[in-house]
């Protein structure tokens, strides 16, 4: 049986790679919203699209998360004796 500490590293690593993955995107977005700024229908297209996946990204990193938080809770309490 893993340890606490192991299970813990292991979920602060997958939380890591999530967030950093919304992070990552927010940047590449950002940087093609900028690209585009001056070319005028595409810049509105564009900034239009990236608002709604930030806010779609955002509830799947979140739901991830949480996701990630409940199915481990269970090992965690199998480790911890709360069972």
């Amino acid at each position: 049986m893993p340890s606490y500490s192991e299970i813990q590293s292991a979920v602060r690593a997958e939380k890591f790679k999530i967030w950093f993955a919304w992070f990552a995107g927010g940047w590449i977005t950002l940087g093609v919203a900028l690209a585009t700024q001056n070319v005028r229908i595409v810049s509105v297209i564009t900034q239009v699209i990236f608002a709604a996946y930030a806010i779609v990204f955002t509830y799947i990193a979140v739901k991830m998360t949480n996701r990630l938080n409940r199915k481990i809770d269970p090992l965690r309490r199998q480790v911890l004796g709360d069972d």
